[in-house]
């Protein structure tokens, strides 16, 4: 029940995300400002591709983040 609960959450929390998204995309064009409003907009349908599964929400899997993390703290 609580996975339930998280997914819908997470959904939710996307959903809201995307919307705000889409608002600031047509604040930013309506400003003139077309590489904002481009990185915006690339960032609205990065949301939809999660909330649709065709991407997963992480670029690094867990193995490599913990490498690189290992590295950094080698390194200091």
């Amino acid at each position: 029940m609580a996975e339930i609960s998280f997914g819908r959450q997470r959904n939710e929390t996307l959903d809201y995300i995307q919307a705000m998204l889409g608002q600031l995309s047509l604040m930013a064009r309506g400003e003139g400002c077309d590489m904002l409003t481009y990185l915006i907009e690339m960032a609205y349908v990065e949301v939809s591709d999660i909330l649709r599964g065709q991407r997963p929400p992480h670029i690094q899997s867990e193995e490599a983040s913990q490498a690189t993390h290992e590295q950094r703290n080698a390194s200091t």
